[in-house]
């Protein structure tokens, strides 16, 4: 009786996740190993995927820089934030989630509208007699773009993960003489392990597939793999490589994940050293 109600309760879950989630993979899938002319199976459009291997590897190597100084950033936040009074921790949370109320596309141009040669940085560089700069159309302000998008995505998990933490075991820590340097290295980062996998985890796949922040802050060489995915599809007019490739890029995703999930259960808890 309770598989039957727990089948029936997982009808809509169920239904969802076929509609929106495996038959689009489907049609992703039979356009990646068909002609597009023939409609004939074929691994042709994988082949020419080499073609694309230095955007991929940008991507990914962009995305791992965006993740890494997410990580820098955003951890002595969630820490502060964790130690503070109940009250003050919802407030700051508040904080930290209000930029993503934004629309994405608003927070990218705004960045546009500061970096841009006539921008506001620039305008001020120039009011006070410097020379202005080349800020955008860089990897500098892709990167930049990346992290102020993508952070909060770092932020939230290692501040669920940290606020967790037994004060007890620092307390501990404590009294057996280790310096607050130790405290932090022994216990409170160990602990910590699996909010940063997840953050990392969180801000390493949508950088990697983005396009949007390529293309406004980014120059002629700083193409990843979303704009290749996107002109393949829009301009180039070939369904299937562009298919192929978004193939490769959720496998991508896949693997990355699962290699998260995999090292996050295995500090399931946290490891005191």
């Amino acid at each position: 009786m309770k598989k039957n109600n727990s089948l029936l309760l997982s009808t809509p879950y169920i239904l969802w996740m076929l509609v929106f989630t495996l038959i689009p993979l489907g049609v992703v899938a039979y356009y990646a190993l068909t002609d597009p002319n023939t409609g004939v199976f074929t691994f042709s459009n994988i082949t020419q995927l080499q073609l694309y291997l230095p955007v991929l590897g940008q991507s990914i190597w962009y995305s791992l820089i965006s993740a890494l100084i997410c990580l820098v950033l955003g951890y002595p936040v969630a820490y502060f934030i964790a130690h503070q009074k109940p009250v003050a921790q919802k407030i700051l949370y508040m904080l930290v989630m209000l930029p993503m109320c934004m629309s994405f596309l608003l927070r990218t141009l705004a960045w546009v509208g500061l970096l841009q040669d006539t921008g506001i940085i620039n305008n001020l560089l120039s009011a006070i007699g410097l020379p202005r700069l080349q800020l955008i159309r860089t990897p500098a302000a892709v990167i930049l773009g990346m992290v102020y998008n993508y952070l909060p995505y770092m932020i939230l998990p290692l501040y669920a993960v940290i606020v967790k933490i037994d004060k007890r075991l620092i307390e501990a820590a404590e009294d057996l003489g280790c310096t607050p340097v130790k405290v932090f290295t022994k216990v409170v980062l160990p602990l910590s392990v699996p909010g940063i996998l997840s953050g990392v985890t969180m801000v390493f796949v949508p950088a990697v597939s983005t396009f949007y922040i390529s293309q406004k802050l980014g120059g002629i060489d700083t193409v990843l793999i979303g704009d290749a995915i996107e002109r393949l599809f829009k301009q180039a007019n070939n369904p299937n490589l562009g298919a192929a490739l978004s193939l490769v890029l959720m496998a991508l995703v896949f693997i990355c994940t699962g290699i998260m999930n995999r090292f996050g259960s295995d500090e399931e808890g946290g490891v005191i050293v």
